[in-house]
């Protein structure tokens, strides 16, 4: 046990030992280094606002602060120009690591374009409209024809009839055609139907018999009357 003793208290292992533990702290204040340094511990970029701003001008712009910038989304605004940012995320004045990625939203060119859902001929007024303005569209007044009541027979874009599937601004304002009660030839079926025609039927004109009567004439042309036959008497009654 002596000799044990006297080696663990000997300067060489306890050389070792302080050796060893020096190393582990340095390992130490070296990674914590090393990762402050990967992570820019400490420094922040305070983010720009870019909203409105056009997204060339923009990406320059956080790319010299050391941001990036990612578009997610596109939306329209018919008094800005394209390629516009319209929101961005995260928000203006927030302090960001460098490196970090900004999502923006931009404007598109034009109008984003909706289906026409399968609704005419298909049910109510009632029901049409409320489907139609659930999608994002856009309703004006009516147009009343001869037809079902409140039948849908058709929807009119910029005057014009358009079918079911065809996409069409959002920004459209659609007319309902819709049926007021009373039923006649010109109802909804026809409505879309471009290969009914309707053609006028001219009537028959009655023929006569015509009898051919020769009248004598005199040189002037005037004509000769027969002279009149005296008339029969007719027989006596004989007397009772």
């Amino acid at each position: 046990m002596k000799k044990l003793l006297a080696k663990f208290a000997s300067a060489y292992v306890w050389g070792n030992v302080t050796a060893v533990l020096i190393v582990i702290v340095l390992l130490s204040i070296g990674v914590k280094l090393g990762l402050d340094f990967y992570t820019r511990h400490g420094e922040s970029i305070v983010v720009p606002n870019i909203v409105h701003m056009q997204f060339d001008d923009a990406e320059d712009k956080l790319d010299s602060l050391g941001l990036k910038i990612v578009v997610t989304d596109t939306g329209y605004i018919k008094t800005l120009p394209p390629d516009c940012i319209l929101d961005q995320s995260p928000v203006p004045g927030k302090r960001v690591k460098g490196g970090r990625v900004i999502y923006v939203t931009i404007n598109s060119a034009g109008s984003p374009t909706l289906v026409i859902p399968d609704v005419i001929d298909n049910g109510s007024f009632r029901e049409a409209s409320a489907q139609l303005m659930a999608m994002g569209f856009k309703l004006g007044e009516p147009e009343y024809i001869p037809g079902e009541r409140d039948w849908i027979y058709g929807i009119k874009v910029n005057g014009k009839a358009v079918k079911a599937g065809q996409r069409v601004s959002k920004d459209a304002r659609l007319v309902i055609v819709v049926g007021d009660g009373m039923r006649s030839i010109t109802d909804s079926a026809l409505f879309n139907d471009n290969s009914v025609h309707f053609e006028e039927v001219e009537e028959e004109e009655p023929e006569y018999e015509y009898e051919v009567i020769e009248v004598p004439v005199d040189a002037e042309g005037n004509e000769i009357s027969k002279p009149s036959e005296p008339s029969t008497p007719a027989p006596p009654t004989p007397a009772p």
